[in-house]
């Protein structure tokens, strides 16, 4: 019998209030239905955009208001079917939303091929006609920066409405893994109170903590064999989306996928580079985290199994959630009393669902539209790592607030390169605080540990995956296959390098099958970049106080008003730069120490 409760047996108090969206599911069907029929009002501008000042106004706005209440159709289908994947009702609404968007998308699609006829004096002179259209000014120059990549009207409007085809390898495999796949149930550790426990995406990670290492070993090993049972499933998603990333960034005039998907958001690939680089240079920190935690584990050789066991050498002290929440709040104090305050209302209203249910889609994120409150899934686990992820999300749903505050819509929806910043920012004011005031000496040593295994997680794997799906795409452009052999093979070697005293089984050779994000290709390194900012701001706001922590603020007001690297260099980091990384890796190494000294 299932350890995970029904979605109906939730407290209602910890879940999402998704009817502050939509009261009832037929008021999101007079919503699709009246968005539906407008999108159809953007016909009447095609081939007049660039008329005059008036007519290009016009036709922006119109956009930006249609692309708005599409988004809030859409993430409200999105959230209900997240509750439980299974759900048919709310997987059709969901697959309605994404063909409306699909189809808003398409009917957009001329305008930016018809602003690129104009040149940048020409706008300007529109400026000058029309006022309002200053609104646009950073979008217009973004739209011509692209001009080299974006195609004729006809062949945009196609390339829209296939983008519904060309990401659907990303839902196939959702399904997959949330849905259809069943994980097996393992004899429980001995003294459990329950004699078997069911493995889930959303604890496998938490159970691999537990200190029976045989019951680790044992949830290690199921886990993975249920991968290996749709190895070749998801090797031919993988390869179909790798193909569809490929392909794209060829239709737009880009020599690789990686180029085309750092180019939207402006970011130079050296950036890329220069942080696999920077990390294989500080390699042996993480070498030296493996040693220490084989000398904790007390074991001859750390196995895969061994990874997420804390350097304590148990599970940690259960963290209710409500007193998680307490910590989060407290430690955002740097950040002043208007931001603190925000938070604390937030989690009174309902912004966030906290308990995994049976069906709910694993992991975590902040949603939520331009015209609706925060929205955050968790799957909450009773425990530190639990209280990070928490604090993880509220910074991503903070700086989505203090966006729309500040801007208008077009700039709202920010480069994931800067939002894993707020994200982690406050993770690190999180590890600060803790560490400042618990005094508790088995606690702190648990927050210690959870510090040094976010920079493994967030800095070096990030990296490892960033490299991963890095060879993945230059394989499929020199017309090698993608087997699931060859994925294998490249995984196994890239873990090898990065966890050198660890023993490398073929198990750990398929995680590349479990990690979502590499349907979003050349997202994750992200992470790794927004953890090295982060850490560097933190830094700055505990030594400067206000000043540092208003330029942090006000990074977060501009959303997505300029380029992602002049947004840090508000905040005061220059991530053109190997600095914040080598920093980042230095608070690391220093860390690290600590722990030694107290371990031995």
């Amino acid at each position: 019998m299932s350890s995970v409760p029904e979605r109906s047996e939730v407290d209602e108090d910890y879940t999402w209030d998704l009817e502050s969206i939509y009261a009832t599911d037929d008021d999101w069907e007079d919503a699709y239905e009246t968005i539906a029929e407008r999108v159809d009002d953007l016909e009447a501008y095609e081939g007049r955009v660039t008329d005059d000042a008036e007519t290009l106004l016009d036709v922006l706005e119109l956009r930006d208001e249609i692309m708005r209440e599409v988004s809030t159709v859409a993430a409200y289908a999105r959230m209900r079917r997240d509750e439980d994947t299974t759900n048919q009702q709310y997987q059709a609404l969901t697959a309605r939303s994404q063909s409306l968007a699909a189809d808003a998308q398409s009917a957009a699609s001329f305008i930016d091929p018809e602003l690129q006829t104009l040149t940048r004096e020409q706008f300007d002179a529109m400026v000058a006609d029309e006022p309002a259209l200053e609104t646009y000014d950073h979008y217009v120059d973004d739209v011509l920066r692209m001009k080299p990549h974006t195609r004729s009207a006809e062949v945009e409007e196609l390339l829209a409405d296939l983008s519904e085809v060309t990401g659907a390898t990303g839902d196939v495999y959702n399904m997959l893994s949330n849905a259809d796949m069943t994980f097996p149930t393992v004899d429980a550790p001995a003294g459990d109170e329950a004699d078997a426990i069911e493995l889930t995406q959303s604890n496998f990670t938490n159970l691999l903590k537990r200190p029976d290492r045989e019951f680790r070993k044992r949830v290690y090993e199921g886990y993975f064999d249920e991968w290996e049972s749709v190895r070749n499933t998801v090797a031919a998603s993988y390869k179909n989306s790798v193909k569809a990333d490929v392909k794209t960034a060829r239709a737009r005039n880009y020599d690789t996928a990686r180029e085309a998907a750092l180019d939207g958001p402006n970011v130079p690939v050296e950036v890329y580079d220069t942080l696999v680089d920077t990390v294989h240079d500080n390699i042996d920190k993480l070498h030296r985290h493996a040693q220490l935690k084989e000398r904790a584990l007390g074991v001859d050789e750390l196995q895969m199994w061994d990874l997420y066991m804390p350097l304590t050498g148990d599970e940690g002290p259960d963290l209710e959630y409500d007193q998680a929440t307490e910590y989060v709040v407290d430690a955002l104090a740097p950040l002043g009393e208007a931001y603190q305050t925000r938070v604390a209302e937030g989690l009174d209203s309902r912004w966030i669902d906290v308990y995994e249910n049976e069906g709910k889609q694993s992991g975590a994120y902040s949603g939520g539209t331009y015209d609706t409150q925060p929205f955050i899934l968790l799957n909450y686990q009773q425990d530190i790592s639990s209280m990070y992820t928490l604090a993880h999300e509220l910074g991503h749903s903070m700086h989505s607030e203090l966006t729309k505050e500040e801007q208008p819509f077009i700039y709202s929806s920010y480069e994931i390169f800067v939002a894993e910043v707020a994200s982690t920012v406050n993770e690190a004011l999180l590890t600060t605080h803790l560490l400042e005031t618990v005094d508790d000496p088995e606690f702190r040593k648990h927050v210690l540990n959870e510090f040094l295994e976010r920079v493994r997680s967030t800095l070096y794997r990030q990296t490892l995956f960033a490299e991963f799906e890095h060879e993945t795409h230059r394989l499929e452009e020199d017309g090698e296959p993608l087997t699931a052999d060859r994925l294998d093979d490249l995984y196994r070697g890239l873990k090898a390098d990065y966890y050198e005293p660890a023993t490398i089984d073929d198990r750990i050779a398929r995680e590349w099958m479990r990690i979502p994000h590499f349907y979003r290709a050349f997202y994750v390194y992200q992470y790794a970049t927004g953890i090295s900012a982060a850490l560097a701001i933190v830094d700055d706001i505990l030594e400067n106080g206000q000043s540092a922590a208003e330029d942090y603020l006000e990074f977060l007001r501009h959303g997505s008003r300029e380029y992602p690297l002049d947004l840090l260099r508000i905040a005061g980091v220059d991530m053109s730069s190997s600095d914040p990384i080598d920093r980042a890796l230095e608070t690391y190494g220093q860390r690290l120490e600590e722990m030694e000294a107290l371990m031995s």
